[in-house]
């Protein structure tokens, strides 16, 4: 083992075979991930249709010009990432919100928690699609939703184990 001990700590790991402690930026990954900073896995994709990765790559920028593919996102296993607690919850707006739904939509989306905002017909508005920690964590969110935004109902549908998601059959 040769060990250089200049200042050079890379030189002293490089030397040493000793692997430097990585920066644990997975929470950082997590939520660049949910935000779409996604990429198609192109040598996978040309493997499985037995087409050139440059064709691929062609028709898939075809595909993003034309506004058919919007983002690319990853599918999570959402106990492991501290979200595993997933409700619906179909909301009623107020009467000076009623009219204007996609401004609550819109205000509710940037909730990093909010996975959906869905507006509908039928017996209410929209319908949001919830990620928390836990039970308590949900709770919270609604009071505060209730309070800020003044909704007349809410209705609230804990999902007890996902089967598939975003076309991805899950195990």
């Amino acid at each position: 083992m040769i060990v250089d001990y200049s200042t050079n700590s890379r030189k002293i790991y490089k030397y040493s075979n000793i692997v430097p402690p990585m920066k644990d930026i997975r929470s950082k990954l997590i939520e660049l991930f949910k935000q779409g900073y996604c990429t198609p896995q192109i040598a996978r994709l040309a493997k499985k249709i037995k087409s050139p990765s440059t064709t691929l790559h062609y028709n898939i920028k075809q595909l993003e010009k034309e506004g058919k593919i919007k983002t690319y996102k990853a599918v999570f296993d959402y106990k492991k990432i501290g979200e595993g607690h997933c409700t619906y919850v179909s909301i009623n707006l107020s009467q000076e919100d009623y009219g204007d739904p996609e401004k609550v939509g819109r205000e509710l989306a940037k909730d990093s928690r909010v996975e959906s905002v869905d507006i509908c017909t039928g017996g209410y508005e929209l319908v949001v699609k919830l990620r928390t920690k836990d039970i308590d964590e949900y709770y919270e969110t609604i009071k505060d939703w209730v309070k800020k935004y003044k909704f007349t109902k809410t209705i609230s549908v804990t999902s007890l184990k996902q089967l598939k998601t975003e076309f991805v059959e899950l195990e």
